[in-house]
């Protein structure tokens, strides 16, 4: 490891003042072990290295509150529904015959470790994974965490961790009549496991690794369920995810289950706290807007996967004007914050007007706003004393506007993040991540996708091929 100071410089840095980011043209920022030690137009004291990015922009890393560990398998709804019929709810049959774990141990931990790689390439420097339960036995499993926390340390990864964990399930009939179905001592198990890891895993890997706990989405978990997880998470100080007000399935759900909207339950029952990060928030009310606003909880809004599926939040500027702090999360595949970023915009005029957001705004939910929802103003900004984790995004063969924020959100993508640091240390250089062949994990993970979709008929309503489940965009030609 190369001792001393190192300092780089680009065209763009985006650095921290009084409060808010600052734009440096031609700036620098010196790396000082773990920390920041200096942002601005130059630095006279002792450097031991110094890198010079040219036309690119030093930005603080990403901070993704919602970053997709898995083998994404909403990409394979995007032009095949509903999802009942698709595979994406468990049928009757399958609960019946019991269900099982569709990966291997070994291929849990491979893709773990896969998608994390794919995070830093995007120039996410702070992570909270996500990953389906759909072709689960249950939930996840402390051991696939504890492999987790191993790639998470091997890459450099900033992260919290915890294994999702749920009382019930969505099933169907094959007629698409969705209902739930409970098991609470199962899933308040996966909590005490939970739990335990989060005790011994939180401050690890020099502080790097840090508890989270994750209920899955509220339509399946239970008053006990949650009540419990936020006496833990609160006498942790570790926050806690969960996914709610994201669909019609699910406002029916818990409507005939607690005879209230979701986020209204999680308030009733004690349960919504600033520590509480809630993504999408797509289906909330206004009502639901004032109670995440009264309480301090983060809306996670996740742009990409919601516009996939003819969703949006409405609205960014809305929840903003409110007080809500809104963090950024990738939740699908590709795990590109800049696209988020952009698809937020984009969705959020659509919503209000072009003049309801500005670049700055989406910008600050993908740094600050993050950090704010974990607590960390030492993370997302390039300050004195703040953490040394940078994305440096090469604009050389980009379409430059007067403003590098602005730049991102019209002409870059994650394909043109370049190096990256995480507490002080490259973690990425040239797109290069040590270690890992990137040619080979994409064949690996494609290879362990395709085994997915083959066992897609076992778990999907009256057992159809794969040919029926996926219908293709044109007619195959006969060779």
């Amino acid at each position: 490891m190369m001792q001393g100071r190192t300092l780089l410089s680009a065209r763009w840095v985006i650095g921290h003042q009084d409060g808010r980011h600052v734009v440096h043209e031609n700036g620098v920022v010196v790396i000082e072990g773990s920390d920041v030690l200096h942002v601005g137009a130059g630095f006279d004291g002792t450097i031991a290295r110094r890198i010079d990015y040219g036309e690119a922009v030093i930005s603080p890393g990403f901070i993704d509150l919602d970053a997709l560990s898995d083998l994404d398998t909403t990409i394979l709804g995007y032009d095949n529904g509903p999802a009942w019929k698709k595979g994406r709810v468990w049928p009757e049959s399958y609960i019946k015959r019991g269900p099982y774990e569709m990966y291997s141990p070994e291929e849990l931990a491979f893709q773990k470790h896969h998608a994390f790689a794919q995070l830093i390439r995007n120039g996410i420097t702070t992570a909270l994974p996500i990953a389906s339960l759909f072709y689960r036995a249950w939930g996840e499993t402390v051991a696939e965490f504890e492999a987790a926390a191993a790639a998470a340390e091997a890459l450099g990864l900033r992260v919290y961790l915890g294994p999702a964990y749920r009382t019930g399930g969505q099933v169907t009939d094959n007629a698409g009549n969705i209902r739930a179905v409970f098991d609470e001592a199962r899933g308040l198990a996966g909590l005490a496991g939970a739990a335990d890891f989060a005790r011994h895993i939180d401050g690890t890997a020099g502080g790097r690794i840090r508890a989270m706990f994750a209920p899955d989405r509220i339509e399946t978990c239970t008053q006990t369920l949650l009540q419990r997880t936020a006496e833990i998470a609160t006498e942790m100080g570790a926050p806690v995810r969960q996914h709610c007000s994201q669909s019609p399935v699910e406002l029916r759900l818990v409507s005939e289950q607690h005879g209230c909207a979701p986020i209204e339950w999680l308030h009733q029952i004690g349960a919504l706290q600033r520590n509480w990060l809630l993504p999408h928030g797509t289906q909330a009310t206004v009502a639901e807007f004032d109670l995440i606003a009264e309480t301090d909880a983060t809306l996670v809004h996740c742009p990409l996967v919601s516009a996939r599926h003819g969703g949006m939040l409405n609205s960014f500027p809305k929840a903003r004007a409110k007080g809500i702090n809104i963090g950024l999360g990738t939740d699908t595949y590709p795990a590109d914050m800049i696209v988020n970023m952009q698809i937020g915009m984009m969705t959020a005029r659509m919503a209000e007007e072009m003049e309801a957001i500005r670049s700055e705004d989406m910008f600050d939910a993908a740094t600050l706003g993050g950090a704010e929802a974990l607590n960390r103003p030492d993370l997302g900004r390039l300050a004195s004393g703040a953490k040394a984790d940078i994305s440096v995004i090469d604009l050389s063969r980009t379409l430059q506007t007067p403003d590098p924020v602005q730049t991102l959100m019209t002409s870059a993508c994650g394909r043109d993040v370049r190096d990256v640091w995480i507490d002080g240390l490259q973690v990425m250089a040239d797109g290069v991540i040590p270690g890992i062949d990137a040619i080979t994990d994409a064949a690996r993970a494609q290879a362990q996708f395709n085994g997915l979709i083959a066992k897609y008929p076992d778990r999907t309503a009256g057992h159809p091929p794969v040919t029926k489940i996926f219908t293709p965009s044109f007619e195959r030609a006969e060779p």
